[in-house]
């Protein structure tokens, strides 16, 4: 480069790039309706999400029944929870067979059929075992499953204390391994 050149670029006003009315209205408008829909939108996903971030309490125990009326024959017992989905609450009346093994030791099964979701009973057809009404499913008294079921009745875990039976959350049968 000659020492005319560098002169002549030296001396150049400096051209700024300037913006547009047109584009300076494009982002303002832009900018704005990406405001506007962030504080409609943002509000929808807290209300989805929000039950997602609550932490899980342990599982809870209900009080059902004194200890004493707890025989070796299985009898039902209802029983209420307090029960909260997303939004929903609720108290729901549940069911559970509950009686005592052969050592003495209390256990809870679930009324619900493992083959469609039936309500079984307790010797409705006079041969000690729990009867499906729907498709004749057949269950020994520890909820080992006999006929038709795939799976044997699940079990309700069991906490005694000060005389009474607690039910918790149903889990797989433990007692036909």
């Amino acid at each position: 480069m000659s020492n005319h050149e560098q002169h002549e670029t030296a001396h150049r006003p400096v051209q700024r790039k300037e913006m547009s009315r047109r584009q300076f209205l494009s982002y303002t408008l832009g900018g704005t309706t990406a405001f506007m829909m962030g504080g409609a939108v943002l509000p929808m996903v807290r209300f989805a999400v929000d039950p997602l971030l609550e932490k899980k309490g342990e599982g809870t125990y209900v009080k059902v029944v004194e200890e004493s009326k707890i025989t070796n024959e299985p009898q039902e017992f209802k029983f209420k929870i307090h029960q909260i989905d997303g939004w929903y609450v609720s108290d729901p009346e549940l069911a559970a067979w509950i009686s005592k093994d052969a050592n003495g030791k209390i256990f809870a099964l679930s009324p619900v059929c493992k083959h469609l979701g039936c309500t079984i009973g307790w010797n409705t057809k006079g041969q000690n075992e729990y009867d499906c009404p729907c498709h004749d499913a057949r269950y020994t008294k520890d909820g080992k499953n006999i006929t038709v079921a795939p799976n044997p009745l699940d079990e309700y875990e069991v906490k005694l204390e000060n005389g009474f039976v607690y039910l918790g959350p149903v889990m797989p049968n433990t007692r036909t391994s």
